[in-house]
Order: structure tokens, then sequence, then C-alpha cells
């Protein structure tokens, strides 16, 4: 608790220093940086399953993300059998870490929902009902369920909610789901600002998600190349546009869709374009860029990790997300931090720009985190 407390002293003086980052922060410097970039997935109930515990005090990963169900091995048994098991492993998560961590997971409502009834959780629903019924007492109503049960299993991110619009009704991983309110932009900000306004109130980080846009396709990124070319139209940045503009600065996460439309050569995750050019300089977003996971087939199947992360970096992500859960390797956390490491010091990776991140990522862990423990 006193090195937790002195860390976040450490972290003040460093916002208040003219020094550069690195002159301030503690041990190796470096090492806690790219570590604090990092959000991993893991197998397994307890804090004691393999890897995590080193991945943690170790490799000073940043944050994890949870699951209720293992998808390379078809099992119910991932992270997640019920609120007192839950509720005691986010706790040893949480005691493992010098830096509190990113606890993070899908709790969208409906179908994407990590806490189920079958489990012992509160049942919920998905935008597409609340938007459908577009009451705002309901939305804010859903929206205190999640973050009081989130709050009570000591999870302080929820991926969500979704601001893609539901341009294509039948588009397999936004649409046919339920996971957009509307396909309407106006109603979209409407209720995801409300989400997200009980969300913070509650000291849970909400997540925007995934910009620049995903309602359109036809093909689900999971699963492969996903181009939405010829269906995406700006509208779709709009509720971005507009709750940035309204205050919104916590986190954003990204689409691995490729939208010629914006970039030619790369998709949203990996493009300057999408990422630096229209959500950091013309929508003037300054928080937390999350990638979507960087194991989806979208970008593993064309990209190796040491090209897939270090465009992402150039691109502006500041928290790479390997949820282990598209495919599983054990070892994921070293091989980024490795390679992380090796981009700086060969000189492909400055160090002012990992303290770039670093700064985002330890400002909203100021702002949410520091306070709760």
């Amino acid at each position: 608790m006193i090195q937790k407390t002195l860390f976040a002293a450490l972290f003040i003086f460093m916002q208040l220093s003219p020094l550069p980052a690195q002159a301030a922060a503690p041990v190796d410097s470096l090492s806690i940086k790219i570590g604090q970039m990092l959000m991993i997935g893991f197998r397994g109930l307890t804090a004691k399953a393999p890897g995590i515990t080193a991945d943690i005090r170790k490799r000073h990963i940043g944050g994890v993300v949870l699951f209720d169900y293992d998808v390379p091995l078809k099992s119910p048994v991932r992270n997640i059998a019920g609120p007192e098991q839950l509720s005691k492993l986010t706790l040893e998560l949480m005691d493992l870490a010098e830096i509190p961590l990113f606890i993070a997971l899908d709790q969208e409502g409906g179908k994407v929902n990590r806490l189920k009834t079958s489990k012992g959780f509160p049942p919920s629903v998905s935008a597409a009902h609340l938007g459908m019924l577009d009451n705002p007492d309901s939305t804010t109503a859903a929206a205190l369920q999640t973050a009081v049960t989130l709050k009570k299993m000591h999870v302080n991110m929820n991926l969500a909610p979704v601001l893609d619009l539901n341009t294509n009704p039948d588009n397999p991983v936004i649409g046919k789901p339920g996971r957009s309110f509307s396909a309407d932009p106006a109603a979209v900000t409407r209720h995801a600002g409300l989400t997200a306004r009980v969300f913070r109130e509650e000291g849970i980080i909400p997540v925007f998600k995934h910009f620049p846009g995903h309602g359109s396709s036809t093909t689900d990124s999971h699963k492969g190349f996903t181009d939405v070319t010829a269906s995406w139209t700006e509208k779709e940045i709009e509720p971005y546009r507009s709750l940035i503009a309204e205050g919104y600065d916590d986190a954003v996460m990204t689409a691995h869709v490729f939208n010629r439309q914006l970039d030619n050569r790369y998709p949203a995750t990996l493009s300057q374009k999408v990422l630096k050019d229209r959500l950091r300089s013309r929508l003037r977003f300054d928080g937390v860029i999350l990638s979507d996971d960087m194991q989806m087939k979208a970008i593993a199947d064309q990209y190796g990790l040491e090209d897939a992360i270090r465009l992402a970096l150039d691109a502006g992500v500041d928290i790479l997300i390997f949820g282990n859960n598209t495919t599983f390797d054990p070892a994921i956390a070293e091989k980024a931090t490795a390679t992380l490491h090796e981009l700086v010091q060969n000189g492909t990776v400055s160090r002012t720009r990992i303290d770039r991140s670093y700064r985002r990522i330890m400002a909203l862990k100021e702002r949410y985190l520091y306070h709760c423990k």
C-alpha cells in the first residue's frame, strides 16, 4: 500500500514537473511504461493461473481482460464462474500489482454479456432493445445496474458502450447480435452518452467502440479481413464527434476494419490517417486509445506480431489488447513486451512515443483507480 501511494505521488509529480517522464518514473521506467501499454487475457479462475502473476509482477502489464467462455477450447470455464469467485479473482489480481490494474470485460448487455444470469448475475438488456424503447430512464437504469454489478465485482473498466450505427441490420458482429442502439447517429449519441455518464459517476471507465465505425460491415473482423469501403459513411463518426466535443476524454477502442475512404493501405487500428488525423487532430480526443484485440484474424492473419505492434504505435494506439481468446498463447505478454523493448532499442519507436501513451494511461488511472486503493 505504501509503494502504491508513493507511486501515485510520483505520478502527480511527473505531471507537474518539466523534467522528462523517465527522470521521475520508478525503477526501470521503460519496462514499467511498456508494461502499462498491454492488456492481457488469461486462462484461470484464480490469480494463480499460469503466467498471469509474472505478467503483472515482472512485466508490469497495465490491465487484464476477462471472459466467461474460452473460445479456443470451446469451454464455459475461463475467468468467470460466479459473483463470489469473480470478486475474489479481481481482488487477487489487483493485489499483485504495484500500479492499479485496469480490470476490463465486455458487459454490453444482451448477447455480449460476460456476466450471465446462469452464473448468478443480474439479467441485462441489449443496446438494440434500449434504442428501440428510446427512453432515457430505461437506458439510465440499465447502465446503473451494470455499473453497480461491475463495481461489486471490482471490475473498473467496461469495454462499452458501442457507438457503431446499425446501418446494416444483417451485420454478423454488430446488427444481428443487437449491439447497436440505432441507425440514427443522434440516438446513438443520446444513449451512449447516458450510459457513459452513469458509468463515470459510479467509477467505471467506459470505452467507446469501434472507431471509426463497424456497423456497416458484412463480415466479422474476429474471423478475417473486413472491408467497409463501399458501405461506410461519415455519419458513423458523428457520435464520437458529439460526445468528445461535450468533454468525453476517457477511452476509445479502434475497429480492425479496412476503409479505403480513410486509408487505402491500413485497417483503422494500424492507420495514422484514422487515429492521428481523424480521432486525435480533427476530433481533438486526447484520452486513451485501445486497440481491439490484436489477435483477431483481421490483424493476425495479415501482419506479424512486430509489424502489427509497430504500426499500431505509429498510428497512435496507447494500449494493445491481447485477449488470448481468439487464439491462446501463454507467452503473448512476454513476446509483446520483448517486441516493444526491441522497437525502442533499435530506434524504430522513440521513448518519447512511449512516454505519451504512459502519461495518458496514468492520467486515466489517476482519475479512476488511485482513490480506490
